[in-house]
């Protein structure tokens, strides 16, 4: 039997530290590995597979895409590229939209626009200011705009200043006449599923009207329905001048975008553009997720299982002393611990056939594919609750 684990070792560049299972063949919210065990997926390639893995919507759109027109340029007109900016800009409360290939693109994007649109509205300024624990990407550019230490990839572009998370003073006193922007999550996820306290997303939003400076919202992980509302943003009544998505809105496939409302746009032809952003095949792709997303009511059904998940994961935490902390919103949710047993976990519950994720060491994220249902999470919480059992006595 092939050992890809040998092949990945000797031909792949190691930047991440992978489970020991190789993934052949998903359908729903199961995957399958090369061996045949079959798991509970949980992670949802990092909160990509909104609609499931191998939905047939999404997989025939794919095909039948494929079998017409792959790749053109940008120097055309396609179909599906304007089909599915439409649907964008008609569901949300954005004007505009560019599409990229990625979520770190698409921040890149909105940050180059923020600079040329401090420099011509803000008297040439052109800082952003961001948060403690975001993350929007691994670029230069925005592993700047984020709060882990970078200093080894030296000189590194400069420009944001960061600032406590949920904090409205910090972000005031923060700005000055160099600021152009303000960037952040809504829900924090790398971060650790941190939710803002009630009133701070609006608290932002009414400094930056009062002081002439744009609101960015990375919604690449909470858009298309993870927090139970299609963007983030609603889930907060709070509206941005810019947004970035990726993750859920193809589904799988990759792409990301950045959305504007006009009186946000500094852009123009020649400033920015991309070989592959906006594809046909992957904006087919896109379109036909979204359509999903929106003609089956996917956030609902988001914000009902995210409440089950949680009720659930309470009474977890009420019978195991280890855990310190449940939360979330929809199907974006955190279980914390009282030490760094994370990774114990994760390995656990692979054992059980159930795949998580951590991004910290004394926390796991939970991010089903938003089409999960009740028996599947009953059957996720049985598996945890084994799993966690068994790294904590291994401790």
């Amino acid at each position: 039997m092939t050992n890809w684990q040998s092949i990945e070792s000797e031909y792949y560049l190691h930047v991440v530290n992978r489970q020991p299972i190789v993934l052949v063949k998903g359908q729903g919210t199961r995957v399958w590995d090369i061996d045949g065990k079959e798991y509970l997926d949980f992670t949802s390639g990092w909160a990509v597979t909104n609609i499931g893995h191998a939905n047939p919507v999404l997989a025939n759109a794919i095909a039948d895409q494929a079998r017409t027109l792959i790749q053109t340029s940008n120097q055309f007109y396609t179909v599906p590229q304007l089909q599915l900016a439409r649907l964008l800009v008609e569901n949300s409360c954005l004007d505009k939209v560019f599409f990229s290939n990625s979520g770190a693109e698409a921040n890149e994007g909105a940050i180059k626009n923020a600079r040329k649109w401090g420099k011509q509205n803000r008297g040439g300024a052109s800082d952003i200011i961001t948060v403690a624990h975001a993350f929007h990407g691994r670029t230069l550019m925005t592993m700047a705009a984020g709060d882990k230490p970078i200093d080894e990839f030296a000189p590194v572009p400069t420009g944001f200043t960061n600032v406590d998370y949920d904090d409205i003073e910090a972000l005031k006193s923060a700005t000055t006449d160099t600021t152009a922007a303000v960037m952040m999550e809504p829900v924090q996820g790398e971060g650790g599923v941190n939710i803002p306290s009630p009133g701070y997303l609006k608290g932002v939003r009414e400094w930056c009207d009062e002081n002439g400076l744009l609101l960015i919202f990375d919604e690449v992980q909470t858009g298309f329905g993870r927090l139970g509302t299609l963007f983030g943003y609603q889930s907060f009544d709070v509206e941005p001048d810019v947004m970035t998505l990726a993750k859920g809105l193809g589904g799988g496939v990759p792409i990301g975008a950045f959305m504007l409302k006009d009186h946000a746009i500094a852009l123009t032809p020649g400033d920015h553009g991309s070989t592959y952003g906006g594809n046909v095949l992957t904006t087919a792709a896109a379109y036909a997720s979204t359509q999903y997303v929106i003609e089956n009511d996917i956030p609902a059904n988001a914000t009902k299982m995210g409440e089950y998940l949680r009720t659930g994961l309470n009474r977890l935490r009420n019978r195991h002393a280890f855990i310190t902390d449940v939360r979330g919103m929809g199907l974006l949710n955190a279980v914390e611990f009282n030490k760094e047993m994370a990774a114990e976990v994760l390995t656990a519950c692979n054992a059980e056939g159930l795949l998580l994720n951590f991004t910290r060491p004394q926390l796991i994220r939970i991010m089903p594919p938003l089409t999960v249902t009740e028996p599947e999470i009953d059957e996720a919480l049985v598996k945890l609750e084994k799993g966690m059992i068994k790294a904590a006595a291994s401790m």
